[in-house]
Parts: structure tokens; C-alpha cells; sequence
């Protein structure tokens, strides 16, 4: 199972939380330089930050890279909640006594301007993107302990269905398809494809949990993005590949090129 070299180790859990202002959501404007009418204004949802723990720190900057490009006006957000456990990235393994706060975490990859994820509506954005690593598998969701069986954060299931309802587009990458899987049952993810080939696809038994969720799974390569135009879910494997950052750089750019087409701005 994916993750699962990491699942049987968790640090114990505090229960310190970022308590955040009221008011309007924090803009990430140093992402962007000019205000121009009719952009899409685009939520952008982490796990915490590093690969093993939390949001895949290199996903999450061709997304805003992308996004920008785009001209997409974006706004961060993450639960206020403590991680699963927190991995010592430079050895790979968990690290004892340890505990982390989701929120404060991300704010580290917004550059501060991190938002409560239990605030975001679909009515305040065009649409929504969640960028991968093991957080939105530990984090947002139990996949890497649970597989099929998971469960997911209350506020991301909320997220992810008011979006849908609402006809807006969501974007999800590398592990973070699943969550649609189960939370959308019968959208179309991909996350590349459904055998390892000699190593290169590690991860390819996921595609086998995602059918098992009730979703339909896509083989993609991975500079691809599959877009399910019934339910406005538009997908790419990145480092769900091993392969080299550009290949993921550009799989990313198909997946926001498409999600920005689909808000109609």
C-alpha cells in the first residue's frame, strides 16, 4: 500500500493549534503582481509541509508557478490540525517526541499567508486545487493506513463536495486523486499508471484502491493530465512517477491549464 512504510510509526500527538484572525481570507498577492478583472480566483489546499509528512513542497510551487502564469488570483488554506506523526525527512523514518500543527506548518509554503481550510466555501472561488505528498494521504485523509477503507478530514469532504455541487472545478495531483475516489463516487482521477514498469510507476497499486473507492481510473503519462468534464476533476500523476522535476513541471501545467479552462475565465 502506498505510504505503508511509514504507517506502523506515529508520534505521539499535541493538541496546539495556530489560532487565526477573523476576517478575510489571507491573500498570497506576493504570488502575483497586477490585479486584472475577470481572473480566476483559485483556492489552493496543503497538508503541512516535506514530502513524508505533509504537502510535496515542489508540487505545490509549480501550482502557484502555473497558476500565476495564468493569470489565477490564489489564496491558501490548510485543517488546524496536528499531523498524523512527522518524518525526519533527512532519514526518511519518523521521528520520536514529535508533534506538528497542519496549518502552521503550510504557512511555511504560503509564506505566512495561510488560511483555516474549515473557512473556505466554494462560493468565494472559481475553483479549488490540492497538491499531493504523503500529508493529504496522513493528513487530509487516512489512505496511507487504511487504503480503500479510509477516511477523509470532515472539512476536506465538505470542500470537496460543496465544489462539485457548485459545478467548479477541482484539481488534484500525484497521491491526492484518492480523495475524490471516495469522496466522488464514479469521477474519473488518474494517478499515471496501473503497473509499476520496472519501477518507474511505484506506486501503480493505488489505481487498484481508486476502482475499489467506486472511482474510475485513467492511465496518464506523467507530463498528462486527465480531465473528467462531467464532474469538472482534472487530474495528473506528478511524483507518483519517478522521473525527472520538469516531467512533473509540466504534468502539473497541463492539470491547471485545463482546471483554468474550466471556470470559464
Amino acid at each position: 500500500m502506498w505510504a505503508a512504510k511509514f504507517a506502523n510509526s506515529r508520534s505521539p500527538l499535541l493538541s496546539s493549534v495556530l489560532l487565526l484572525s477573523k476576517g478575510a481570507p489571507a491573500s498570497s498577492s506576493p504570488f502575483h503582481s497586477s490585479a486584472h478583472l475577470h481572473k480566476a480566483k483559485v483556492a489552493v489546499v496543503l497538508s503541512g509541509c516535506g514530502v513524508y509528512d505533509g504537502t510535496e513542497i515542489h508540487e505545490a510551487s509549480a501550482i502557484m508557478v502555473h497558476l500565476s502564469r495564468g493569470g489565477a488570483n490564489v489564496d491558501m488554506y490548510a485543517p488546524n490540525i496536528s499531523q498524523m506523526h512527522v518524518v525526519d525527512h533527512s532519514k526518511g523514518q519518523p521521528a520520536d517526541r514529535e508533534s506538528r500543527n497542519v496549518l502552521t506548518e503550510s504557512a511555511r509554503i504560503a509564506r505566512g499567508k495561510i488560511n483555516d481550510l474549515a473557512r473556505l466555501t466554494a462560493r468565494d472561488y472559481d475553483a479549488v486545487v490540492f497538491p499531493g505528498g504523503f500529508g493529504a494521504a496522513k493528513n487530509l485523509s487516512t489512505f496511507s493506513v487504511d487504503g480503500k477503507d479510509c477516511k477523509v478530514n470532515k472539512d476536506v469532504e465538505r470542500v470537496l463536495k460543496d465544489f462539485h455541487k457548485s459545478g467548479k472545478p477541482i484539481g488534484l495531483c500525484c497521491i491526492s486523486p484518492v480523495l475524490a475516489a471516495k469522496v466522488l463516487p464514479g469521477t474519473e482521477v488518474t494517478v499515471g499508471q496501473e503497473q509499476e514498469q520496472g519501477g518507474k510507476w511505484p506506486h501503480a497499486s493505488t489505481a487498484g484502491a481508486i476502482k475499489a473507492m467506486g472511482g474510475k481510473h485513467c492511465a496518464k503519462d506523467v507530463t498528462e493530465a486527465h480531465v473528467d468534464n462531467t464532474n469538472k476533476v482534472v487530474t495528473t500523476p506528478a511524483f507518483m512517477c519517478e522521473t525527472e522535476f520538469h516531467h512533473i513541471f509540466d504534468g502539473i501545467g497541463a492539470m491547471i491549464k485545463n482546471l483554468l479552462r474550466l471556470t470559464g475565465k
